[in-house]
């Protein structure tokens, strides 16, 4: 179904809007500068004080210390005033299922009741739906949408899906095209265990098997919601299966099937 999204500006009443963010990488910085110049929105970055070392395990390592000690880093001060703002997207990367731990330190620092948050994030795997969940209890009293999200490996991707998001959320104008309904889970068929044999070859945080599938046509190609299960992993014995997962696959016309994100 095609709708065509309104903003409230062409009723008159254009929201205020803040585009926040946190990004180690750039990543998600890219993410918010697309955001605010769709939008025409400000923007401003959480900044450590104390930065993460930008090498992975070095970062990992800190986060679970921090984590095991009950900390958050001290971030510098925000110069926004919240209270001259509608809309907050805020912005992060996914660690550890949620968002990172400079975010952490804001969200503790203020109180966003009555606003519209809208979350959006970048990640290796997944974590928007747990992060999103997270946010909801953090700021019970706040507005906070589902949100976007988008794989670090699949940036290229991210600068139209932002522009249908926004559309679908009625915060720019234009024609969206709601995707179709998945069909009924079923068995997965050889052909269908290839397409997610593909799409997660390569990516050593999955090591898993398709169950059952359900699929939907999209622009260009079909989309795959598989359930699949987490298998023991030779190269880690000690690592027990995590069980159930449910993985989102695109193949594009010609194009390789890729994963979009895992829910587990």
């Amino acid at each position: 179904m095609t709708v065509v999204a309104m903003t409230a500006a062409s009723c008159g009443t254009k929201p205020r809007t803040l585009v926040l963010y946190y990004s180690q990488t750039g990543n998600t910085k890219a993410v918010a500068e697309e955001i605010a110049n769709r939008l025409g929105a400000d923007i401003e970055e959480i900044v450590a004080v104390n930065p993460y070392n930008p090498d992975f395990q070095a970062t990992i390592q800190r986060c679970l210390q921090e984590r095991e000690q009950g900390v958050t880093p001290e971030i510098q001060p925000i110069k926004a005033d919240l209270s001259k703002y509608d809309i907050v997207f805020l912005g992060y990367p996914v660690w550890f299922g949620t968002y990172a731990p400079p975010v952490i330190t804001w969200l503790n620092s203020v109180n966003l009741t009555g606003k519209k948050v809208v979350p959006f994030c970048t990640f290796g795997s997944g974590g928007l739906e747990s992060s999103v969940a997270e946010l909801r209890k953090c700021q019970p009293n706040a507005d906070v949408l589902d949100g976007y999200g988008v794989r670090a490996a699949r940036l290229e991707a991210m600068p139209k899906e932002v522009e249908q998001f926004l559309m679908a959320g009625g915060f720019i104008e234009g024609e969206y095209t709601a995707p179709e309904p998945f069909g009924e889970q079923h068995e997965a068929s050889a052909d269908e265990s290839a397409i997610f044999d593909a799409a997660i070859d390569g990516y050593p945080m999955i090591h898993a098997t398709a169950k059952t599938v359900a699929v939907r046509t999209i622009a260009n190609g079909a989309e795959y919601l598989f359930t699949a299960e987490d298998l023991p992993r030779e190269d880690n014995p000690d690592m027990p299966p995590s069980g159930e997962m449910q993985v989102y696959v695109t193949v594009s016309n010609g194009q390789a099937p890729v994963f979009t994100k895992v829910i587990r």
